[in-house]
């Protein structure tokens, strides 16, 4: 039988194989634990993570509102190291909740995806 999580990553590993990141193009991955959610600029073709993000400091707001906020910080890195486009990764998850929020945050900083 398998898990939860073994048919998310079996998800995550569908979704791979059509999206990718490059250098002027990052791949914006969203993981989201039970207790907090992460986000990554990913280039690819290097295999380099280009700026990462957590709501671990986060301490105010409700898991959504930290979610939303975790998306303006990334869009706030990418924006610096003159990233503008990104492709969205949502990790096998639904695209809802709290993943929804950090792409409606990153959106909100600026990012185009």
């Amino acid at each position: 039988m398998s898990t939860k999580n073994d048919k998310r990553i079996r998800r995550h590993k569908k979704i791979r194989l059509t999206i990718s990141g490059s250098a002027d193009r990052p791949r914006l991955f969203v993981f989201r634990s039970t207790n907090h959610i992460y986000a990554q600029l990913v280039d690819d073709v290097k295999a380099k993570i280009l700026a990462s993000v957590s709501d671990i400091k986060i301490k105010k707001g409700t898991k959504v509102q930290k979610a939303k906020e975790v998306g303006s910080q990334i869009a706030k890195l990418a924006l610096e190291k003159k990233i503008s486009t990104v492709v969205f990764d949502r990790g096998g998850v639904v695209y809802h909740g709290r993943v929804k929020a950090v792409a409606e945050g990153a959106r909100e900083g600026g990012l185009k995806f």
